[in-house]
């Protein structure tokens, strides 16, 4: 069984909504999770194949990423991982453009998804087809695109950023004197705007989950916990950034939970976050920065609906009977592969003028990997 959830995500043109769906997996009771626990860790071992999962994925498929060998990490980390692992099949937990990601990196393998169907708002609210157009009447700028984007977006565009690197390349382009067409997050786009200085022509999407932060009614949990940080994701928007002590992606979040001498934090990203941040750090309290109250009402309440979508029960089918295979035209593959390509350069460059500074790295005013 499952539920059917609609998800309204903004497409950018005449229509600035747009209506999408996501089926959730009803919740397994604690003996079938235990017992398709261990008919995944057998067919993983079986198969020779390696488990990938995002940390906005449900906890059990955390957990059993880390247990079977396989990784739990951002997106960028997950192919890059993929791509190193001696495994010939790949399993994704997570959204269709971290597949297809793993795939563009790894041609040779095998990557299956739990449901393909399972998608990101940003995707989505940036197809090609209006896409395209809006890069072809601006010619002369740089075309910058997040990581959270369809690989056909990818293969128009000159760079592909993650959050990690955005602000660097960004940056390095402002300083050679290109103007920038950027896709498709707006308030990432924005923050990153703030901090380089670049002449930045913004796609207007956003996230569903992170354009549900409201900056009001964070402002009233941090009056009730005055001794809390609040970490922020930069693809909430501007008014949330601007109450963040630390701004970054799910890495950056990670390491200042970690490392900074506050033992209360309110979070403003995807709630699939807490497990990791509770699990590193059991001694602090983690909060949920507020999607709803007097100043809103709740949609995505803090959790990517597409997320959502991998389970146990779909991971265990995809892994006896394979279905959800990711497929990608050679062609397609080789131009998209381009932009990540340079975005891989130029960090692993960055790292060797900066030792023990990688892809991950920076807190305020920097920020981490997507």
């Amino acid at each position: 069984m499952s539920v059917l959830v609609n998800v309204e995500y903004e497409q950018p043109g005449s229509c600035t909504l747009s209506q999408a769906w996501a089926r959730i997996p009803d919740e397994p009771s604690q003996t079938r999770r235990a017992e398709l626990k261990a008919h995944i860790g057998a067919a993983l071992q079986q198969q020779q194949a390696a488990l990938v999962a995002h940390y906005y994925v449900h906890p059990d498929l955390q957990d059993l990423a880390e247990s079977t060998g396989g990784l739990v990490a951002d997106s960028l980390e997950m192919a890059r991982f993929g791509k190193n692992h001696p495994a010939q099949t790949l399993v994704v937990a997570g959204v269709r453009f971290m597949g297809e990601t793993a795939k563009i990196l790894s041609p040779e393998k095998t990557v299956l998804m739990p449901n393909l169907e399972a998608t990101c708002s940003l995707d989505l609210g940036c197809p090609l087809e209006a896409f395209g157009p809006f890069c072809d009447a601006h010619p002369q700028r740089q075309v910058v695109v997040y990581a959270n984007t369809s690989a056909e977006v990818k293969a128009r565009a000159d760079w592909v950023v993650t959050s990690g690197c955005a602000v660097d390349i960004v940056a390095h382009l402002h300083q050679q004197g290109h103007k920038i067409l950027w896709g498709p997050d707006k308030h990432l786009g924005r923050y990153v705007q703030q901090q380089t200085g670049a002449d930045m022509l913004l796609w207007e999407g956003s996230c569903v989950v992170h354009e549900e932060f409201k900056a009001q009614e964070l402002e009233t949990l941090m009056r009730q916990y005055p001794e809390a940080d609040v970490l922020v994701h930069p693809e909430s928007p501007t008014g949330v950034i601007a109450l963040a002590d630390v701004v970054g992606s799910t890495s950056a979040i990670l390491k200042a939970a970690q490392e900074r001498s506050a033992h209360t934090f309110i979070v403003a990203t995807d709630n699939g976050m807490m497990h990791r941040l509770r699990q590193q750090n059991p001694q602090k309290t983690f909060l949920e920065a507020p999607t709803a109250g007097s100043s809103a009402t709740c949609r995505s309440c803090a959790h990517c609906p597409w997320m959502a979508m991998n389970g146990l029960e779909n991971l265990l089918q995809e892994l006896t009977t394979p279905t959800q295979f990711i497929r990608i035209d050679s062609e397609l593959a080789r131009r998209a592969q381009m932009p990540i390509q340079r975005m891989l350069d130029f960090t692993a460059a960055r790292a060797q003028r900066t030792p023990g500074v990688g892809a991950a790295s920076g807190l305020v005013p920097g920020i981490g990997a997507a």
